[in-house]
């Protein structure tokens, strides 16, 4: 019988920090600018990503110093599983935290860290930096395609 995964077989809390950062997909969903509803705690995501990002590759600039350069940046851990409900529903860090498997495409199962590209689940190419987008107008760039 063949060993199932780490994945599989561990919790999130279990995970090395590597096993951790490996469930990332590398689509930059979580790096887009999100908006709460304050009366019904709904999270929506716009189009308008983190300065840091690069908008083609859907990685951060400077990952190791992000959260110096962006003081808000959300940084996941295993002790916010709980919270995951704002990611969005293709995250592997979610679907885990909710017992579902990770997609076909995912990295992990594909061996290609541009499977999430190709099956266009990624936000490459789709977005607008920061910089570019007045801060006062980001309900106008709330965007309904993430889950698609």
């Amino acid at each position: 019988m063949a060993e199932q995964v780490f994945w599989q077989r561990k919790r999130l809390h279990e995970m090395s920090r590597a096993e951790w950062e490996s469930l990332c997909d590398g689509c930059g969903k979580c790096c887009l600018h999100k908006l709460e509803d304050e009366d019904t705690g709904e999270v929506y995501y716009t189009n308008v990503a983190c300065k840091l990002l690069d908008t083609a590759t859907c990685r951060c600039t400077d990952y190791s110093h992000r959260q110096q350069k962006v003081p808000d940046c959300l940084v996941l851990t295993p002790a916010d599983v709980a919270e995951f409900h704002w990611l969005p529903n293709t995250c592997a860090y979610r679907l885990l935290a909710e017992g579902r498997p990770l997609p076909g495409w995912h990295p992990l199962l594909t061996g290609d860290p541009e499977s999430v590209h190709h099956v266009d689940i990624s936000v490459a190419h789709k977005v607008y930096r920061e910089d570019d987008v007045d801060p006062d107008d980001l309900q106008e760039h709330i965007i309904y395609w993430m889950d698609e």
